[in-house]
């Protein structure tokens, strides 16, 4: 069973705000974890519904990880953000085979053994051991790639950097 897009991001905002243990805004959520701005804000309206993630306003405000939000199943954001669709529409268009046909019961029948297994891990247990601290690090300072050196345009001189020169000074022509 494919997750999606909302349900991915609610459970790695969920997890990230469980492993921080100082409010998050969502400007730095979005940059940690290389999210859409305004997708964010939308889940973190959806997760603070939910009862997991705790918002307040303001000039120090932010997004918390609720008190009891370690506490919450993996199984209840799922069925949140998922909703309880059938894992194939028989409808739409109309199945001819819809009678007599016992895929839709099975593929039920594992989408609930699917939710059944994540009602049993929570997101507190979830960054439990190695994954607070991989979730934490994810708020380093990401390393810039190195610049691309431009090619001078055709009859132009090659620019070179006098080697006594500090780190930022102009670029100057090479003689000729």
């Amino acid at each position: 069973m494919k997750l999606n897009r909302s349900t991915d991001m609610a459970l790695r905002i969920a997890m990230l705000a469980a492993a921080n243990p100082r409010r998050m805004t969502v400007d730095e959520l979005s940059d940690q974890l290389d999210l859409p701005r305004n997708h964010v804000a939308k889940v973190v309206q959806r997760l603070q519904r939910l009862g997991v993630l705790v918002t307040i306003r303001g000039r120090s405000g932010g997004v918390a990880f609720a008190e009891d939000g370690g506490d919450t199943t993996v199984g209840h954001v799922v069925r949140a953000f998922e909703g309880d669709d059938e894992v194939v529409s028989c409808d739409e268009p109309a199945c001819s085979l819809r009678a007599a046909c016992r895929l839709r019961g099975e593929l039920r029948r594992a989408r609930d053994a699917f939710l059944a297994v994540l009602d049993g891990v929570t997101l507190g247990g979830l960054v439990d051991g190695p994954t607070g601290p991989v979730l934490l690090a994810l708020g380093l300072p990401r390393p810039r790639p190195a610049p691309t050196p431009v090619a001078p345009s055709p009859g132009e001189p090659p620019l070179s950097v006098a080697p006594s020169s500090p780190v930022g000074r102009r670029a100057v022509p090479d003689p000729v």
